[in-house]
């Protein structure tokens, strides 16, 4: 594909709304790391299973193939600044925020929308990126509205008062 037409690609995909992930690991000496992602998904339920794709041109790309465990952390509606802090460069990332360990020493980042840590089940190429399967060894789920990105911004969704 040319550069337009991975752009035109880009804004398409874009239309799909997603919740907005933080994916955590600790490298081999025990370093929190973490990364902004939106490709989370369900798998099942039995057993439960999640994934999600990183890019073979993300900075944390081979700790995530090496590392065996990793945690899902979903931003509720006021976590758009972590988001941001996740996706750049910085690599002291977990100095300015909030979080604790779980299971692994997995970094669990604090008032979270949910939390599900995960051993990987299944890795699969997949184009430019990696789809990580993880079983789910362990979840938390509070009830707050979730982070959620179309077209290149960040939305709240209408009418979530009412629940």
């Amino acid at each position: 594909m040319t550069k337009d037409q991975i752009r035109s690609m880009r804004n398409a995909m874009g239309n799909f709304a997603t919740g907005i992930t933080v994916m955590t690991t600790v490298d081999s000496e025990g370093t929190a790391r973490g990364m902004t992602a939106n490709s989370f998904s369900s798998v099942s339920l039995e057993p439960a299973l999640v994934s999600w794709c990183v890019g073979s041109e993300s900075r944390l790309f081979g700790l995530f193939q090496e590392q065996d465990y990793f945690a899902v952390n979903i931003l509720h509606s006021g976590q758009a600044d972590l988001s941001q802090l996740f996706a750049g460069t910085d690599d002291n990332k977990f100095a300015s925020v909030h979080w604790h360990p779980g299971l692994h020493g997995l970094p669990l980042l604090d008032d979270c929308l949910c939390h599900f840590q995960c051993q990987i089940e299944h890795r699969y190429p997949g184009g430019d990126h990696v789809i990580l399967v993880g079983r789910v060894l362990e979840f938390s789920n509070a009830p707050m509205d979730p982070l959620i990105f179309h077209s290149g911004q960040y939305r709240q969704l209408k009418g979530s008062e009412e629940r």
